[in-house]
């Protein structure tokens, strides 16, 4: 029998995939009557490579859609990538610096050519990764963000919110990365816990300062009166307008209307109150910069104050600084500090811990920044959203991130959407030049928001011929464009081919003559009503906000209802000490290194074996050893059921089972409690209780205890029981290791004559069998015992040695020993077993029956001293273990895998003390 003698994971994994690929097996349509499944991706970056986050992610999506497509429904699990606007711009970028080249030598056209080029050599490659990892996307049906039909969906859903007074063009402060030179949402520039400094910089007023000239190079000067201002960004105050404080904070009541002379730009600002100011920050004083502030901003909006900005968009210095343009602004702002240091301006400067945005993408210092954007209102969006998770339309599991969603939605922002790059979808706008000249950026003076639709602005999905309001033809589109995320928000309707082309076709079914294209529209539009919404989205954390949330607004304002109906948030991956995985920090596995060394199948299943419901996974290499070594033991049971039935010339060619002992009804009910809890927990999004459950399963009760009972008896009935129960485990381990469970299916197609053909993957779960309702058998007491004769046998030193035992049992509990004494001896090697009523000493007892272990030539003396080093040996790595866990220090500061380990280690130590402590109280 050509059987391998060891799992070749490296030779059979490509072979199946192609298999799977060649024969359409993923492939899913909409069938009447039948029930349909669908997932839809979270689209990896087109410049993306397989990372550990998303093997973890995709295998718990390929895990529901085979569990879902083996129960006969149409399983579809829609595939694509993002065109990740800045990401792939900078990399083609970055490439053209090697050349000495700026994407600006080229021109937009030309530049635009070269990241298409990029995409088409590149933009495959996490494509063809996952298809290694066995994800069975419905690959026909492969998307991109950027195609054709993808960017009309983009831009009718524009010109949709647009025209409802949902997308409007304003002066605001958004986050601007100068490294990128676009404008980012504030998902796309988080924070970091950064050290700092706090600078308080004396402000004096006018009436004490109007007689000196605080210029670099002048004599320092006394001031008697001023107001302190702290601040964390010094190069900022050459844009400050004003100071303000709370009204209701005396210590400056009486400079309430005064004027201050600002250092170094001797400007006059004013001294004004504002209820937002706190108090107890710094001085409880604040400057106000609203062109470089959020905050600074909306408090001189209130105030009618005009913004000054004082940096170029690359984070240089501008004309408005004065002697300090040119500079960059981490190097002006400590010549600023010197120069105010001089003038005896500085009062003193504290180290501060400072929460500093940086940009998702090149890791930039993000600067606070006052430009002309495009903006959604997102708070009409909101309200169906957020009315849909709280009435339990849409649930999170874990249920904690429900709230998480909800604060974030009901403390929702306007959403910057417009980017000044330009890979991306340019945005549908343009302008007429005759009416009104498209405005400059970030040269404004004065705050203005076009919260209307002014004349010479033109937003339509099609380029217009002539300015609507003059007829001119010298028109000219916004050089813009939009978030990578407002195309990626369509991705659960946009990806089956919205919008439909209502003048193209009905709504009726095509009729005979219609052309292919109207009759693949009409197909589409039946397929989107099949599979919208979804079933479930699979995601990280990380991008509730960024994705999660905006498709469901996205889905209620387009679609009328909700793009999903569960929301599974999973864990992040970590290594070893708690660490998110990076490049920076050099902890990174790599999972395609794991598939080279272990396999697909062993890097999924250690994966999800390892990942409880929403916390977070803990990795080491070493930890992929359980999915190997599984892989292995998969192998070796397979290996030893065929060679076994060629050995005994045995032909199945049905699972008609005629004489079942109690060892082939107790495996049969284990395996129909195993369907059971597997399908139960894969129902509840349990995947790491299912990958349990299966493991347990098959490594322990049909690999440790029923292969090991029939070896010595393997009867026709033993051979069928055996391929059965490895048939429907393959069936249950088909979603977490696809590529070992096909093989062996292919494997039993080949060396059985069973009716079957086809491919695993289209196969029907296994059913659960009637055996599942029967109740505990005396067999498993008879396993148990087993264990407690072996665990015994080590605590008195005997190990291997064979040995007599004693039973006392009952006449019913004796046929159960006589029956199947032969492999009792063998698994617990035993000598003999004599049955006698009443025992000199009992070692272990049940309700059926009692045993002890002959000692003749035991020196029992010897043993006891033994015995009791032992116990005094446990009670000190007991009680030390417990200190261990009773200590906060440890607790806060090992890792929860280390804790976890600690934790084990005195349960198991416990376990064994009491055990011994039984033992000796049986000899003594």
């Amino acid at each position: 029998m050509e059987i391998a003698s060891r799992y070749n994971p490296q030779e059979i994994e490509p072979r199946i995939l192609n298999a799977w690929l060649q024969g359409g097996h993923f492939h899913s349509v909409s069938r009447p009557g039948h029930k349909p499944f669908s997932i839809v991706i979270p689209p990896p970056n087109v410049t993306g490579i397989l990372h550990m986050g998303h093997a973890l992610n995709n295998t718990i999506q390929d895990v529901l859609i085979r569990f879902n497509r083996m129960r006969a429904k149409d399983s579809l699990w829609m595939p694509g990538t993002d065109h990740a606007g800045i990401a792939t711009q900078n990399v083609v970028e970055k490439a053209l610096a090697k050349e000495g080249l700026r994407k600006e030598d080229l021109g937009r056209e030309e530049f635009t050519r070269r990241l298409w080029d990029w995409k088409e050599q590149h933009g495959s490659v996490i494509i063809n990764q996952l298809k290694r990892l066995g994800a069975s996307c419905d690959w026909q049906r492969t998307r991109f963000t950027m195609d054709e039909a993808y960017s009309k969906a983009v831009t009718k859903v524009f010109v949709s919110l647009w025209n409802k007074n949902l997308i409007y063009r304003g002066y605001y402060i958004i986050n601007w990365c100068p490294r990128c030179k676009t404008a980012l949402s504030d998902e796309e520039a988080p924070y970091q816990q950064a050290q700092g400094y706090l600078y308080y910089i004396k402000y004096p007023l006018v009436s004490q300062a109007a007689n000196r000239t605080l210029k670099p190079g002048t004599v320092q000067a006394t001031q008697t009166k001023y107001i302190v201002v702290a601040t964390t960004r010094p190069e900022t105050m050459l844009g400050d307008v004003a100071v303000a404080v709370n009204p209701e904070d005396k210590r400056f009541a009486s400079y309430i209307g005064k004027k201050l002379l600002l250092p170094i730009m001797q400007r006059e600002i004013p001294v004004l109150s504002d209820s937002f100011v706190d108090p107890d920050f710094g001085t409880g004083a604040v400057k106000i910069t609203p062109a470089h502030d959020l905050n600074d901003f909306e408090m001189a909006n209130r105030h009618n104050l005009s913004p000054i900005v004082v940096m170029n968009p690359d984070a240089t210095m501008n004309e408005n600084a004065g002697e300090y343009k040119g500079m960059d602004r981490f190097k002006a702002r400590g010549k600023i500090v010197e120069f105010l240091k001089n003038q005896d301006l500085i009062l003193k400067v504290e180290p501060y811990t400072n929460a500093v945005s940086r940009c998702y993408r090149c890791d930039t210092v993000v600067e606070p920044y006052l430009s002309r954007q495009w903006f959604v209102r997102m708070e009409p969006l909101a309200k169906p959203a957020i009315k849909a998770v709280r009435a339990g339309k849409i649930k999170f599991n874990p249920k904690r991130w429900e709230k998480v969603y909800l604060n974030w939605m009901e403390n929702i922002r306007d959403w910057c959407i417009s980017r000044q790059i330009w890979w991306g979808h340019r945005l549908p706008v343009y302008y007429c030049k005759k009416c009104k000249e498209e405005p400059g950026r970030n040269n404004k003076s004065q705050i203005t928001n076009d919260n209307f639709h002014p004349k010479g602005v033109i937003v339509a999905e099609e380029r217009p011929q002539k300015c609507p309001h003059c007829g001119s033809q010298d028109i000219v589109q916004d050089s813009d464009v939009l978030d990578t995320w407002f195309s990626s928000w369509l991705w659960p309707f946009a990806t089956f081919g919205w919008p439909f082309d209502k003048s193209q076709v009905s709504a009726k079914p095509p009729r005979r003559g219609q052309s292919h294209k109207s009759q693949d529209i009409s197909r589409k539009r039946e397929e989107l009503k099949y599979f919208y919404p979804t079933n479930v989205l699979i995601t990280a954390p990380e991008i509730i906000f960024f994705w999660v949330a905006r498709m469901i607004m996205a889905g209620f304002e387009f679609m009328g209802k909700e793009p999903f109906r569960d929301v599974c948030i999973h864990g992040t991956v970590r290594d070893n000490s708690g660490r998110k995985m990076s490049k920076s920090l050099g902890n990174v596995i790599d999972p395609l290194d794991i598939i080279d060394k272990v396999g697909a199948d062993a890097l999924r299943f250690s994966l999800i074996l390892l990942a409880a419901s929403g916390s977070d996974v803990y990795l080491s290499e070493d930890k992929f050893l359980v999915g190997r070594n599984f892989s292995n033991k998969i192998w070796n049971a397979t290996r030893f059921v065929f060679l076994k039935i060629e050995e005994k010339g045995i032909k199945v060619e049905d699972f008609k089972f005629s004489e079942l002992d109690e060892v082939d009804e107790w495996i049969l009910r284990e395996l129909s409690l195993a369907v059971e809890c597997v399908t139960e927990s894969l129902e509840t999004y349990s995947l790491n209780e299912a990958a349990k459950k299966i493991y347990e399963f098959f490594w322990h009760s049909f690999c440790d205890w029923y292969i090991e009972i029939v070896k010595d008896n393997f009867t026709l009935s033993k051979a069928k029981a055996a391929v059965f129960v490895l048939l429907e485990s393959i069936k249950l381990l088909h979603p977490f290791m696809p590529f070992i469970s096909e093989e062996v299916f292919n494997l039993i197609k080949k060396h059985t004559s069973l009716p079957l053909s086809g491919m695993l993957a289209s196969l029907d779960w296994p059913k659960i069998g009637k055996h599942a309702c029967g109740k505990p058998m005396g067999i498993e007491l008879i396993f148990d015992t087993i264990k407690e004769v072996r665990n015994i046998k080590a605590d008195l030193g005997l190990g291997q040695k064979k040995v007599d035992i004693e039973v006392d049992c009952s006449p019913e509990a004796l046929k159960l020993w006589n029956s199947n004494q032969g492999w009792i001896e063998r698994l617990a090697l035993l000598k003999s077993v004599v049955y006698r009523k009443g025992l000199n000493r009992v070692l272990y007892k049940n309700k059926f029956w009692a045993l002890n272990i002959v000692m003749d030539n035991v020196s029992l003396d010897n043993f006891l001293i033994s015995l009791g080093k032992k116990v005094v040996n446990l009670e000190a790595v007991l009680s030390e273990t417990k200190a261990r866990l009773e200590n906060k220090g440890f607790i806060q500061n090992a890792s929860s895998d280390i804790i976890d380990r600690e934790k084990a280690k005195l349960r198991d130590t416990s376990l064994l003390l009491q055990r011994l402590l039984k033992l000796k109280g049986a000899f003594e």
